[in-house]
């Protein structure tokens, strides 16, 4: 496992970065550096969510070497690297895991960080004291997010034919719709159609969508309505999600579309559809950046959010597959 570089640079709470005074101890800082990638990619006029793997024909999800999907915020930073680097390969892993494949990366190839969170607990319920009457000390568990090193299988030599990326030209549409169609069949939402504009209502609990004839083509229509039902989970009844929003396009408002846009991402990677119609004026961008800037955290917290979304819409498939 590749060590994680050490930052010169420690967060102030806001999320901006300060230099480290001296004697002080200098850590590499997991927040600010995957908001930081989030944010170039942003300002150079790059959605991450928009890998490009589809061309491929493999899967949309990053995967570990044993086929396991990434989730959360992972998958984010996957993405970004993937675009930044051309990568056409689904499979990460990291070097040790490269070498007991019979791999071997290449000379000279710069990895990609990832993120691993856990816990920890420590100390003991004995009273304090040892007295028999004392009130117990409880264990306490401390949270961590540490970072590691991963590779594309593009940038490792030697793999078993498993990880070559395919050549072949991806499934026809009207196959992937199909599913996608399917997949939004099973999800208990109210969907109104008509009228020119994509919305959740909340306090009606409700969905609209425009014409299918209205959307460029059948993948924006999919994309659209993933969006839309990513914002209805966030329904009291279901995952309650709340960032404040008082109104169109504060911070709130911006959140919440953060959470939306990488949700349908998630979903579209599942469906094998590419969820790209965000509205790409300045303005909508522009809310974005502030949110992320402001909070180093956010974009872990709103890929998070994304995931919950994202997996509770795949719950329905699961319970009518059940049935």
């Amino acid at each position: 496992m590749t060590k994680a570089r050490t930052s010169k640079t420690q967060s102030k709470p806001n999320g901006k970065s300060r230099k480290a005074a001296p004697g002080e101890a200098e850590r590499f800082d997991v927040y600010q550096h995957v908001t930081d990638k989030i944010v170039a990619a942003l300002e150079a006029g790059t959605r991450p969510w928009e890998q490009p793997w589809r061309s491929t024909g493999c899967s949309l999800r990053p995967l570990r070497f044993n086929g396991e999907p990434y989730r959360g915020v992972n998958v984010l930073m996957l993405w970004v690297s993937a675009q930044e680097r051309g990568f056409s390969s689904p499979f990460w892993m990291t070097f040790q895991q490269a070498q007991s494949l019979s791999g071997a990366v290449r000379k000279g190839e710069r990895g990609t960080k990832v993120v691993k969170a856990g816990q920890s607990v420590y100390g003991d319920d004995k009273p304090e004291g040892g007295d028999e009457g004392g009130e117990a000390d409880g264990p306490k568990v401390r949270r961590w997010l540490k970072a590691y090193t991963v590779f594309n299988c593009d940038q490792i030599d030697g793999l078993p034919e498993r990880y070559r990326t395919p050549e072949a030209e991806p499934p026809p549409l009207p196959e992937r719709l199909e599913a996608a169609d399917r997949f939004f069949a099973n999800i208990p939402a109210k969907v109104t159609h008509g009228g020119d504009r994509a919305f959740y209502r909340i306090s009606a609990d409700d969905l609209h969508m425009p014409a299918f004839e209205l959307f460029r083509d059948a993948e924006h229509h999919a994309a659209t309505l993933a969006h839309e039902l990513i914002h209805w989970t966030r329904h009291p009844s279901r995952l309650d999600r709340d960032f404040g929003r008082k109104a169109f396009g504060d911070e709130g408002y911006a959140k919440e579309e953060c959470v939306a846009e990488l949700g349908a991402a998630n979903v579209g990677a599942l469906l094998g559809l590419r969820p790209d119609h965000i509205e790409d004026h300045a303005a909508y961008l522009a809310s974005w950046l502030k949110v992320l800037k402001d909070d180093k955290r956010f974009i872990f917290t709103a890929a998070s959010h994304a995931q919950r979304a994202a997996d509770l819409l795949e719950s329905y498939q699961t319970a009518e597959a059940a049935q």
